[in-house]
């Protein structure tokens, strides 16, 4: 456990832990939050932020394979820190930690580089699920905060993205990839895709990388952020049934 801003030391022999840095200026929250990952023994918090500028110093420095983010920080708030982080070319995937799905810095963050997002009332299995999906690749998108993305898209409030002409990526797309982007770009998982779909969880998974590949973009939420800018979630309201 460290404190605030600080810094721990390895997780012990042999330990291939999933290491984390929790940024937030919620010292308590921080504290609460460190806490809940490690009861897993295979979670390492490393380091502690008060705010972005901080926790882009420790992702320089220690290289943690993920990074909680808060979206609200003093200074520099969590959608810079994270534009930092990726540009730097770190290996560290940031999972940005917002108080309300509604959000306005959560479509930043999303373009910003961000891998996922969850809210902070999200359950502890939850977080650590979280944390252990995003170290493994993957990227964990709430519904909630997926929600309020769509009917931004669908009402183009000043808040929502700009609407963007349809990418040429987008055409390369089968019908089958279509429909697992726009599921995905709800906030679904890949084994609620596969029961939606009636398909092999694997099956699911394979289309996605497909999907990575043709649209070029890096992860999953990166694939969100290009279904939104290319007009594919404007189409219907996907929602309208959660």
């Amino acid at each position: 456990m460290t404190g605030p801003g600080g810094v721990t030391g390895g997780s012990g022999p042999g330990r291939q832990a999933v290491r984390v840095v929790v940024a937030d200026d919620d010292a308590l929250l921080r504290a609460g939050v460190s806490l809940v990952l490690e009861t897993d023994d295979r979670i390492e918090v490393v380091g502690q932020a008060a705010d972005g500028l901080r926790a882009v110093a420790l992702c320089r420095e220690l290289l943690p394979d993920v990074v909680l983010m808060d979206v609200r920080m003093p200074g520099v708030d969590g959608v810079e820190a994270t534009r930092r982080i990726t540009a730097d070319g770190l290996p560290t995937r940031v999972l940005m930690l917002t108080t309300f799905h509604h959000d306005d810095y959560v479509w930043g963050a999303l373009r910003a580089g961000a891998a996922g997002f969850l809210l902070k009332r999200a359950s502890a299995e939850r977080l650590i699920d979280a944390v252990h999906t995003l170290a493994a690749g993957e990227s964990v998108l709430d519904p909630a905060v997926t929600r309020d993305l769509v009917a931004q898209v669908a009402g183009r409030s000043p808040a929502g993205p700009p609407p963007e002409p349809a990418d040429a990526r987008l055409a390369q797309l089968t019908a089958r990839e279509r429909e697992v982007l726009r599921l995905a770009a709800e906030g679904r998982s890949n084994r609620e895709i596969a029961a939606l779909l009636v398909l092999a969880e694997s099956t699911v998974k394979t289309h996605m990388k497909r999907i990575l590949t043709k649209i070029d973009a890096r992860d999953r939420a990166q694939a969100v952020a290009f279904s939104y800018r290319g007009g594919l979630m404007a189409a219907r309201d996907p929602l309208g049934d959660c």
